[in-house]
C-alpha cells in the first residue's frame, strides 16, 4: 500500500489564482492508475506523464518518476494537468481510495437555462456560469471517466461564492455502444444478426416508391405571369422526367442504413451503420483506420426523453434502460463477432468484449 501524501488545501497559499479552476477526481480502490492514463489518452491526444507515480506503468516512458508515495503529474493538454494519486482524507464520497487534482483554465459562459435538462448534474454544479472551451472539455471528460470507473468528481474547489458540488454519475446511464471495423456487413446480414437477438428487428431502409410528377404539372405555368410556350413546357417536363427515371434506375451505392427494434413500453432500439472518418483516438494509428472505419452504433431511444434528461430519472426509466442495455450488449457482441474490430462506449473509451 502506498503511503500517499495528503491532498493540499485548494484554498491555501499558492492556490489563489482564480483564473484557474480545480476539480477533484475521486476513485475507488479497484481502479488502477494506468486506467486513468488510458482514459486520458482516449480523449486528449497529447496526454502524457510529466512525472509518473510509482503506482503507474506508463504507456510511454516519462521524463521523471516520482518518489515512492509522491504524486505524479499527467499533462492532459497544454493548459491542463492532473496530479495524483493523493490519499482521500475526510469528507470524500464513501469508497474513495485515491484522489487526483485536476487544474485547468477557468472558462465560464452563460448561466444554465431554467428548466433545461441536467443529465450529468453540470447545471447544478455550475449555477453561476457553465464551463466552456477547455474547461468544458475537461469537465465532460471527468464526468465520463467517473461513469466508466465508478467514481465521483468534486467540482470547482476554488470558487469564492459557491460550495463545491460532488457529482457521482450513474455508470448504468451510458448504454449506447459502438463497433468500429473495416468490414461492411450488407443490410440483410446485419439484420439476421440483430434478429437473432430480437425477432422484431426490421430494416429501416424501405422508402416510398416514386410515382412520378403530379398529373398535369406540364400543363400549368410554374408561376403567375409565366410566358413559356405550352409545347416547350411539355418538352422540358418530359426531359426532366426522363432524367429522373434514368437516375432512379441506375445502380445505387449504399452509404448507410439502419435497423430498428420496437421495444414497446421500453422505447426504441436502433442500429445505425455507416462510414465514419473520425474514430476514437486510440484507434487512429491502426492501419485499418487510416481512411476511417465502418461504424455500427447501437442506440437506445427511451420512451420519455424528459425523464432521460433528469440527473435522477424515475424507477420506470431505470428498469426500461436496464432491459434495453442487455439487448444492446447482445447485439453489439453479435456484430463484433461478425465484423471484427473494436468496441467503444458512447464516450469513445474502448471496451474489452469480455467485460461487457
Amino acid at each position: 500500500m502506498l503511503a500517499w501524501i495528503a491532498l493540499p488545501d485548494p484554498k491555501g497559499p499558492g492556490n489563489a489564482d482564480h483564473r484557474q479552476a480545480r476539480h477533484l477526481l475521486c476513485l475507488p480502490a479497484d481502479v488502477e492508475v494506468d486506467e486513468v492514463e488510458t482514459l486520458a489518452m482516449s480523449r486528449f491526444g497529447g496526454a502524457r506523464w510529466l512525472v509518473a507515480p510509482t503506482a503507474a506503468n506508463p504507456a510511454l516512458p516519462p521524463p521523471e518518476v516520482a518518489a515512492p508515495g509522491a504524486p505524479g503529474v499527467l499533462r492532459l493538454s497544454r493548459h491542463t494537468t492532473l496530479t495524483g494519486p493523493y490519499a482521500p482524507g475526510h469528507g470524500f464520497p464513501g469508497g474513495t481510495a485515491m484522489v487526483f487534482d485536476v487544474v485547468c483554465p477557468r472558462e465560464r459562459g452563460d448561466v444554465p437555462f431554467p428548466g433545461s435538462g441536467d443529465h450529468d448534474g453540470i447545471n447544478r454544479a455550475f449555477p453561476q456560469g457553465l464551463p466552456m472551451r477547455e474547461e468544458e472539455r475537461v469537465v465532460a471528460w471527468l464526468i465520463a471517466a467517473c461513469r466508466r470507473l465508478g467514481g465521483s468528481v468534486r467540482m470547482d474547489l476554488t470558487a469564492i461564492d459557491t460550495v463545491p458540488v460532488t457529482l457521482t454519475p450513474d455508470p448504468a446511464a451510458a448504454v449506447d455502444l459502438y463497433v468500429y471495423s473495416d468490414v461492411w456487413l450488407e443490410p440483410n446480414a446485419a439484420l439476421a444478426l440483430v434478429t437473432g437477438v430480437h425477432p422484431h428487428a426490421k430494416l429501416a431502409t424501405e422508402g416510398k416508391p416514386w410515382e412520378g410528377p403530379p398529373a398535369g404539372i406540364d400543363e400549368f405555368p410554374l408561376f403567375r405571369g409565366e410566358q413559356l410556350d405550352p409545347e416547350l413546357r411539355k418538352v422540358i417536363h418530359a426531359a426532366a422526367e426522363e432524367f429522373d427515371i434514368a437516375a432512379l434506375s441506375a445502380g445505387r451505392v449504399l452509404e448507410g442504413y439502419g435497423i430498428l427494434v420496437d421495444l414497446g413500453v421500453d422505447g426504441l432500439l436502433s442500429v445505425e451503420i455507416g462510414g465514419e472518418e473520425k474514430v476514437p483516438l486510440l484507434l487512429r494509428e491502426l492501419p485499418w483506420t487510416e481512411g476511417g472505419a465502418v461504424t455500427y452504433r447501437v442506440h437506445w431511444e427511451p420512451p420519455d426523453l424528459e425523464d432521460w434528461q433528469r440527473e435522477r430519472p424515475s424507477l420506470g426509466h431505470k428498469v426500461a434502460r436496464g432491459r434495453a442495455a442487455t439487448l444492446i450488449v447482445m447485439i453489439t457482441l453479435a456484430l463484433q463477432r461478425a465484423a471484427g474490430g473494436e468496441i467503444a462506449d458512447e464516450y469513445g473509451f474502448l471496451l474489452d468484449p469480455g467485460d461487457l
